[in-house]
């Protein structure tokens, strides 16, 4: 079964995030993982969304997601990520 994780995100400083941006592919590969969709908050037609920019990652499975999330690799990156932009990641599997 595949995962996927679906990122939220609002980027508090743009040159930081354009260097996180840049490396997350790099720790993405091991994994088999795909980047399918990147794009901004066109509108929100129910309730409430808090967040400009999303993110779709696809997965093989939630196993690949975890091992990808607690990498070496992935895990130096979040001092990073959290200087560049408040964001909630969520998996999801079908």
């Amino acid at each position: 079964m595949s995962a996927c994780v679906i990122g939220h995100i609002t980027v508090k400083d743009e040159e930081k995030w354009a260097q996180y941006r840049a490396q997350v592919p790099d720790t993405l590969a091991p994994w088999g993982a795909e980047l399918l969709f990147r794009g901004r908050l066109a509108g929100v037609l129910s309730g409430e969304h808090r967040h400009a920019d999303t993110v779709v990652i696809r997965f093989p499975d939630v196993a690949a997601v975890d091992g990808w999330y607690q990498s070496t690799a992935y895990q130096a990156l979040i001092p990073l990520r959290q200087q560049a932009a408040e964001l909630e990641l969520l998996t999801f599997s079908d």
